[in-house]
């Protein structure tokens, strides 16, 4: 069997949908790679910074690691304006979209809401509230999502600052994305560890 039978998914049986839980079984074995090619492709994209996307995302993942974080503080920064490529209204919500089956439930939630906790550095400048991460005062998360943004994002487009390479990274991206998706013992619902360690 080189394919299905089905031409519509409700004509599908068993036989069909065991050939194709083990091909996605496959494919998913590739998402590291495949998010660290779209991280280079950052090189291309958005432009007018001092440095390409992809610098300010390894400047970020270094500033985290310099800063003693964990891997999956690490691996988030560098990957939290992967979705700048397809999602360029929302990227925040793609990045963590991406990140939310393997990794803290902590880390998602700050990689998702950092947008709008950036705008208090430009929010001013371009007629948006700057004061926008304010709805989330109070929330468990609020304070780590904040120091996300002054030590490892709005720092990080810096041509001077020395960063790791993508290769320096690459492993820990295929371990994040090598765990078992959605486990609990991964996810840790509503516990927090420490941005910076030292």
């Amino acid at each position: 069997m080189d394919h299905v039978k089905f031409t519509q998914m409700k004509d599908g049986d068993a036989e069909d949908y065991a050939f194709l839980t083990e091909h996605e079984i496959a494919y998913t074995k590739g998402t590291a790679d495949r998010l660290l090619g779209a991280l280079v492709s950052l090189d291309e994209s958005l432009s007018g910074y001092q440095i390409s996307r992809l610098g300010h995302s390894l400047q970020a993942a270094t500033r985290a690691e310099n800063d003693g974080a964990d891997i999956d503080w690490i691996v988030a920064a560098l990957l939290h304006d992967i979705g700048d490529i397809f999602a360029p209204y929302n990227h925040d919500e793609y990045a963590a979209s991406i990140l939310r089956p393997f990794v803290r439930e902590q880390v998602t939630w700050v990689v998702e809401k950092h947008g709008d906790f950036q705008l208090a550095y430009y929010g001013n400048h371009v007629g948006a509230d700057p004061d926008k991460r304010n709805a989330y005062a109070g929330h468990p998360y609020f304070d780590d999502c904040a120091t996300f943004c002054e030590r490892w994002d709005q720092n990080s487009f810096d041509p001077d600052y020395t960063h790791k390479p993508i290769e320096h990274f690459a492993p820990m991206v295929r371990a994040v994305f090598a765990r078992e998706p959605y486990d609990p013992a991964v996810i840790r619902e509503r516990e927090r560890e420490p941005l910076v360690r030292s």
